[in-house]
């Protein structure tokens, strides 16, 4: 079923293109998005039905990463890169000096509400780059390929 996805790579790099702004101002910078993607897969829910085909994330295995994205942050921060939407609760020097301690904001509320958070923006993503094949007149064809 992977090779559905191999025919649409060119598609995939322009919706991540057009996608960079809805990822800059979410809680994520650029590094931690790129090991979200990592650990998602996409799928097409209801293949057989062109009315009711969609494409979904599956975000299985993204709450074994949820960890990592504060040592990205911390390490980008060590480095004076920060990256992200300060705001968005990607605090600095003193944040992750809490975390590290463990008397940060969050805990396992705060990998929850990542991993919410991560969910929403992939799912967002697969609406996005389905959008994109159906504009370019591709959907039908990723869809049956996908079945295949």
């Amino acid at each position: 079923m992977a090779h559905w996805t191999d025919s649409i790579v060119g598609d995939r790099m322009t919706v991540d293109r057009e996608f960079n702004d809805q990822v800059m101002n979410s809680r994520f910078n650029s590094q931690e998005w790129g090991l979200i993607m990592t650990a998602t897969e996409f799928e097409i829910e209801n293949a057989d039905d062109p009315e009711e085909a969609r494409i979904v994330a599956d975000t299985e295995k993204v709450p074994q990463i949820i960890p990592e994205l504060d040592n990205i942050r911390s390490q980008m921060g060590a480095m004076g890169g920060g990256g992200g939407d300060s705001s968005s609760g990607g605090g600095g020097i003193v944040d992750s000096i809490k975390g590290a301690l463990g008397m940060g904001g969050g805990g396992k509320k705060g990998e929850q509400e990542k991993l919410e958070d991560a969910e929403r923006l992939t799912q967002e993503y697969a609406d996005a780059l389905q959008d994109h094949l159906e504009k370019k007149g591709k959907w039908d064809q990723v869809r049956v390929s996908y079945l295949e």
